[in-house]
C-alpha cells in the first residue's frame, strides 16, 4: 500500500463511503424484494478489498482529471462489487402461487381391474375442472414406476397405456418418481391413490424426502378384505430319490374359511394325479404320491381347485418344486425349426455312437431356465438363428455353462454367431469367441436406417422403441445405424444419424427417450433417410420401415433413387387401420429388393427386425476353401492326423482368454475355427464352420471325424463330482431361505457363501452365517415370482466345495394381500401433512387447499459474467483513451455554408504538400551517371561537373572521383579536415 502522493483529508472517503453505501442498498433491495437470492453470501466480506482500490486510487499517478480519476474508480468498484456477487452464487427468484399435482396410481394386481378403472374416472373427473395455469401429471406403479404423463397444464389422457408388472406394488418408487418430476417453479402435490399393501421397497424412506420439499400427499384409499381365499403355501419334495422307487409329495395348504375342492399333481405337465380334498379355516396338508420311473429332472405342480365361491385369487392356487435324478450322461442338440436335416443329422449319428443319450428339439421347444436343463452334461446348437429364442432361453444357456459347469458347443453354418445375430446376446458372453471383428481385416461394412412410425395398439410405441434396440443390438460394432421419426413437435427428424453400432449403450437412452408420432408422408424421412444412406460408404445398404401403412407414399422418384444407389427397403406393416392400402409398402419392398412383412402377432416384431438387421451382416461368411491349421494344443486333437478341407466358415473374433485349437491359414490374424475356453464352472466350445455336407463335405467321410468329434464333447462336457454339501433352498413370504450341511466330517469349518440368480437376470450375494455344528444359513428378499437358482460355495482346509440348489416361487407375495392397508396411507398423508380423500371430491378440492406463494431459483451467473466482460473494456476505456468532445460533437453538427470553399482550401493545401514532398524526394535519390551527366550538360567530349550526391538513408555525402572538387559546406570540410588528421598521426 504505497503512501499517497499528498496528504489526504476525510473528504476524499467520500467516494468510496458513497459506493458501499450505494452497492449495500442494491444488494438488499435485490433480497428483500426477492428478486435475486445469493445462496453463498459470506463472500460478500471480500468486498473488504474495495478499500484497498480506492487506496491505489488515491495513491496513483494517473494523471486523469478530478472527473475521469472518479468515473475510472466507480468503475473498478463496480468491477469488484460484481465480482463479489458472483462469487455469492446469485440466484433469480420467480414467485408462483401455481399447483402442480401429480396422480399416483395404484395398478398392481391386489386393488383389481374394478378399482382401477374407477380410479382413472376419478382422475378424469377432477382434472376437468383444475385452474387453467395448474398442472396435472399422472404416474402408474405395480411392482415398477413409471411416468404415464409429464405434469402439464393440458392434461390429454385416454387410457393406461404403459406396461409394468402388476404382481407387486412398490409405493416408495412411486412417491420418489412423482417428487421427481414434480416441477421447481411450482407447489407441487401428490395424490396417492392405492391399497397401502407394498410388496417391495419401503414408503418410510420416501417421506423425509417429500417433508424436506414441502410435497403434500393426499391419499384415497382403494379398501377390501377377502373373506374366502385358499392358498398353496408349499408344495415338499424327497430330498434324494432312486429310480424306480415311490415317494410322496406333500402340500401345505391355507385357507381364510373351510371349504372343498380337489387337488391335483402334474409331473412335467402331465396330471399324475387327482383327489378330493376338505380343509379347515388355517393350515392344512396332504399327500399324493409319486414314482419316479428314470434319470432325470422332474418338475411337480400342485394345485388346489376349490369349489366356486370359496375363493378370490386364482394366481396363488399353486406351488411348485423339482426333483433331480441322476442318470447316464445327456446331450441336447438344439436345431433350426426351417432348417435342413442334413446339419445335424451326421453330428447326432457320431453322438449316439459314442455312447451319449441325445434329445433332439428345435430352438422353438428348448427350455426357458436353466434348472431344466440339468440333466445334460452338454448343450449343441446346429446353425440356429438367434431369432428362434427368447431372452430367457438364451440366458438359461449362459446360466446353466455358469453355475451348472454344462458344456456347450455352438456349430457354425449361415444362421449362427454373428451371422445368425448373437452379436450382444447371453449366449455369445458364454462362448469363447465375439461377434465383433476387430482383427486387421477391414470388413466391408454395412449401413441400416430405421424408420419408426406410430404403431396404434396397447403399447405400440414401447415395443417400437424394444424391437428397433433389438435390431441395433445384432450389427457388429462397425456398422452404422440410424432411426428417423416424425416427433410430437410436427417435424420429421433423425432422432440419430447413422452412427456405428459399437456405441450401442450411447444410442439406447436415446431410444428410450423417443417421442413417436404419427406421421403424415413417408417422403420426408425417406428422403432423409436416403441422403445419409448414399452418401454413406457402406458396402451393404438397407431401410426398415414399421407403420400402419396411412402415411401418404414416396414419390415414384425417390423410390427410384434407393433402386439406383442399390438401398434396400423393407416395410413391416402392424395393424393398418382406417382402410390404408398396405398394397404400397408390399410395392415399396418389391421394387427396391426388400422384404414385406405383415405380422399378426406384436410377439413377432423384434424376430423380424432380427432378421432384417442380418442382412448387413452377410459379410462374416467367408466361401472358401482351405485346410484348417492347428494352434494351441488341445486334448480335442490327440491323435488326429492331417485335417482335411472345409469349403467355408464363419468371422468371429477369439475372447483374450479363450484357446484357438484350429485356425483359418491366414498370416496377418487369427480366425478361429475350433475355440474353447472356461466359463464359470463350465467348458464351452465354437466350431465355425459346420458339420454338414454344405462345408464339411470332406469330413463326413474322414476316418478321424467320429475320434474328433467324441473327444470335442469329452472336453467341453460336464463331469459330475459328488459335493459333501448338501443345500435346501426355499422360500417363505418374501424371503428366500438357504440351509447348508456339510456331511464332511474330517475337514475344518468351512466360509460358506452363496449366489441367489432369479427372474429378470438379477442376482444377490448371500453370505451364510454357521448356526450349527457344520450347519450354514442365510436369507436373502425375493424380487418376483418365477425360478431362483442357489449357487453354493465352501471354503476351507484346503476343500474346495460346490453345490447348487433352487426353488420356484408360483406367485408373488402380491397375492398374498387378503385386505387392504389404510394405516401405512393414513401414515402418509400425517408425516407430510396431506389429506385422506373420500372420492367424491371435485377439482376444484383437489387443487385447492394451500396456496402459499412458492420461490424457484434459476442461476444467472452467466449474464453477470456478460456484464463483467463489458466493463472491464469501459474500465481500461476511460483510464486509456481521452475524447476530444469538441471533435466529436463536430460529427454531429450540420455543414454551414461556406463549408465547401474551407474543403477546397484543405484540399489544395494538401495538394500543395504532396507536391513538395515529391520533389524533395526526387532530389535525395541516388542518380545515376548518365542521369547525372543530362543534369550537369555535360557534352560527349566534355568533362562532367563536379558534385556531392547526399545517400538518404545514411546521411553520407557521396564524394567526388580524386582530383575533383565539390561544393563547400560544413559537413564535408570537417570531414577533410578529420582525415587529414588522421593521416598525419596514424598511431592515434
Amino acid at each position: 500500500m504505497p503512501p499517497p502522493r499528498q496528504g489526504w483529508t476525510w473528504r476524499q472517503v467520500t467516494p468510496l463511503v458513497g459506493f458501499l453505501v450505494v452497492y449495500a442498498i442494491c444488494v438488499t433491495t435485490l433480497v428483500l424484494t426477492d428478486f435475486v437470492y445469493f445462496t453463498r453470501p459470506a463472500y460478500f466480506a471480500l468486498m473488504i478489498v474495495s478499500v484497498w482500490v480506492w487506496w491505489m486510487h488515491l495513491a496513483g499517478f494517473s494523471g486523469l482529471s478530478k472527473g475521469r480519476a472518479l468515473a475510472a474508480l466507480w468503475t473498478r468498484l463496480t468491477l469488484i462489487g460484481l465480482f463479489v456477487m458472483m462469487l455469492a452464487d446469485p440466484m433469480s427468484v420467480k414467485k408462483s402461487n401455481d399447483l402442480a399435482v401429480v396422480y399416483a396410481l395404484d395398478v398392481s394386481d391386489s386393488i383389481g381391474q374394478q378399482a382401477s378403472d374407477q380410479a382413472v374416472s376419478y382422475i378424469t373427473k377432477t382434472v376437468t375442472l383444475k385452474p387453467d395455469l395448474d398442472e396435472a401429471g399422472l404416474v402408474v406403479f405395480g411392482r415398477e414406476a413409471a411416468v404415464e404423463l409429464p405434469p402439464r397444464t393440458a392434461f390429454l389422457f385416454e387410457a393406461i397405456n404403459t406396461r409394468l408388472a402388476k404382481d407387486g406394488s412398490n409405493i416408495q418408487k412411486a412417491l420418489a418418481l412423482s417428487a421427481a418430476i414434480l416441477p421447481e417453479d411450482k407447489k407441487g402435490r401428490i395424490v396417492l391413490i392405492s391399497d397401502g399393501t407394498e410388496t417391495d421397497g419401503d414408503y418410510a424412506s420416501a417421506l423425509k424426502e417429500l417433508k424436506a420439499r414441502g410435497i403434500t400427499v393426499d391419499v384415497l384409499p382403494v379398501e377390501y378384505e377377502y373373506n374366502n381365499e385358499v392358498w398353496l403355501e408349499k408344495l415338499e419334495l424327497p430330498k434324494s430319490v432312486k429310480k424306480g422307487e415311490t415317494y410322496e409329495a406333500h402340500v401345505v395348504l391355507n385357507a381364510l374359511s373351510a371349504g372343498e375342492g380337489e387337488m391335483v399333481l402334474l409331473e412335467n405337465g402331465n396330471e399324475i394325479h387327482r383327489q378330493p380334498v376338505n380343509y379347515q379355516t388355517g393350515k392344512n396338508k396332504f399327500s399324493m404320491p409319486i414314482y419316479l420311473r428314470q434319470a432325470g429332472y422332474y418338475e411337480y405342480t400342485a394345485q388346489i381347485l376349490p369349489k366356486e365361491g370359496k375363493d378370490t385369487w386364482e394366481n396363488n392356487n399353486k406351488a411348485i418344486n423339482f426333483v433331480y435324478l441322476q442318470g447316464e450322461s445327456k446331450t441336447l442338440l438344439v436345431t433350426n425349426p426351417g432348417g435342413d436335416g442334413r446339419d445335424y443329422q451326421k453330428l447326432q449319428e457320431i453322438l449316439m455312437k459314442a455312447g451319449r443319450s441325445v434329445d433332439t428339439v428345435n430352438g422353438y421347444e428348448f427350455p426357458r431356465d436353466s434348472m431344466s436343463l440339468i440333466p445334460y452334461d452338454a448343450i449343441v446348437f446346429v446353425n440356429v438363428p438367434s431369432e428362434v429364442f427368447d431372452v430367457a432361453q438364451m440366458t438359461a444357456v449362459r446360466d446353466s455353462v455358469y453355475n451348472l459347469g454344462t458344456g456347450f458347443l455352438m456349430v457354425g453354418g449361415q444362421n449362427s454367431f454373428g451371422a445368425g445375430g448373437y452379436n450382444k446376446t447371453p449366449v455369445e458372453e458364454a462362448l469363447p469367441v465375439t461377434m465383433d471383428i476387430t482383427q486387421k481385416k477391414v470388413m466391408p461394412k454395412g449401413a441400416l436406417a430405421i424408420i419408426l412410425h406410430t404403431c396404434e395398439f396397447a403399447e405400440g410405441n414401447t415395443y417400437g422403441k424394444e424391437i428397433a434396440k433389438e435390431a441395433i443390438r445384432v450389427l457388429s460394432a462397425r456398422d452404422e445405424v440410424g432411426i428417423l421419426v416424425y416427433d410430437y413437435q410436427g417435424a420429421e427428424k433423425w432422432l440419430f444419424n447413422l452412427t456405428p453400432a459399437g456405441d450401442y449403450e450411447k444410442l439406447v437412452p436415446l431410444i428410450n427417450g423417443a417421442q413417436i408420432g404419427d406421421m403424415p408422408s413417408f417422403a420426408s424421412t425417406m428422403e432423409m433417410g436416403y441422403q445419409s444412406l448414399s452418401a454413406n460408404d457402406a458396402a451393404v445398404k438397407h431401410m426398415i420401415v414399421i407403420s400402419d401403412g396411412d402415411p401418404q407414399p414416396p414419390t415414384p422418384q425417390l423410390i427410384q433413387k434407393f433402386v439406383d444407389a442399390k438401398i434396400s427397403i423393407s416395410m413391416v406393416a402392424v395393424f393398418p387401420h382406417g382402410g390404408a392400402d398396405i398394397s404400397i409398402m408390399q410395392s415399396i419392398s418389391s421394387a427396391t429388393g426388400g422384404r414385406y412383412y405383415f405380422p399378426q402377432d406384436p410377439q413377432q416384431l423384434p424376430g423380424i427386425f432380427i432378421k432384417e438387421a442380418k442382412t448387413l451382416k452377410r459379410n462374416l461368411i467367408q466361401n472358401k476353401t482351405f485346410v484348417p491349421q492347428q494352434s494351441d494344443p488341445s486334448a480335442i486333437l490327440k491323435g488326429i492326423g492331417t485335417l482335411p478341407q472345409l469349403k467355408g466358415y464363419v468371422l468371429t473374433t477369439p475372447k483374450p482368454r479363450s484357446m484357438v485349437v484350429l485356425k483359418a491359414p491366414e498370416e496377418d490374424q487369427i480366425d478361429p475355427i475350433l475355440a474353447t475356453w472356461k466359463f464359470g464352472l463350465g467348458t464351452s466350445a465354437a466350431f465355425t464352420s459346420d458339420l454338414s455336407p454344405n462345408w464339411a463335405a470332406s469330413w463326413m467321410d474322414w476316418d478321424q471325424n467320429e475320434a474328433f468329434v467324441k473327444q470335442m464333447m469329452i472336453d467341453i462336457s460336464r463331469v459330475n463330482k459328488a459335493s459333501a454339501l448338501d443345500i435346501q433352498a426355499y422360500a417363505v413370504g418374501s424371503q428366500g431361505f438357504i440351509n447348508v450341511e456339510d456331511h464332511n466330517t474330517d475337514g475344518a469349518f468351512l466360509e460358506v457363501q452363496a449366489t441367489a440368480a432369479g427372474p429378470s437376470e438379477r442376482s444377490e450375494k448371500v453370505i451364510l452365517k454357521q448356526v450349527g455344528p457344520r450347519r450354514y444359513q442365510g436369507t436373502f428378499p425375493l424380487w418376483g415370482q418365477g425360478r431362483y437358482q442357489v449357487i453354493v460355495a465352501g471354503l476351507g482346509d484346503n476343500r474346495i466345495e460346490n453345490g447348487l440348489s433352487g426353488f420356484v416361487l408360483p406367485y408373488s407375495p402380491e397375492y398374498l394381500r387378503f385386505k387392504s392397508n389404510p394405516i401405512a396411507l393414513k401414515r402418509i398423508a400425517m408425516e407430510t401433512g396431506g389429506r385422506i380423500l373420500t372420492g367424491k371430491e371435485t377439482g376444484k378440492e383437489i387443487f385447492g387447499g394451500d396456496r402459499k406463494m412458492t420461490l424457484s431459483l434459476k442461476p444467472v451467473f452467466d449474464w453477470m459474467l456478460v456484464l463483467l466482460a463489458i466493463l472491464v473494456p469501459i474500465d481500461v476505456g476511460i483510464r486509456r483513451i481521452q475524447l476530444d468532445f469538441n471533435r466529436v460533437m463536430d460529427i454531429f453538427r450540420r455543414k454551414k455554408k461556406g463549408d465547401n470553399e474551407s474543403t477546397a482550401t484543405m484540399g489544395a493545401l494538401l495538394k500543395t504538400k504532396e507536391r513538395v514532398k515529391t520533389e524533395r524526394d526526387e532530389t535525395t535519390k541516388p542518380i545515376s551517371p548518365l542521369l547525372m551527366r543530362k543534369k550537369s550538360g555535360e557534352s560527349k567530349s566534355g568533362p562532367p561537373e563536379k558534385s556531392i550526391v547526399t545517400n538518404k538513408l545514411t546521411e553520407k555525402p557521396t564524394e567526388p572521383a580524386p582530383g575533383d572538387e565539390g561544393p563547400v559546406n560544413t559537413t564535408s570540410h570537417l570531414l577533410k579536415r578529420k582525415r587529414k588528421r588522421d593521416d598525419e598521426n596514424p598511431e592515434k
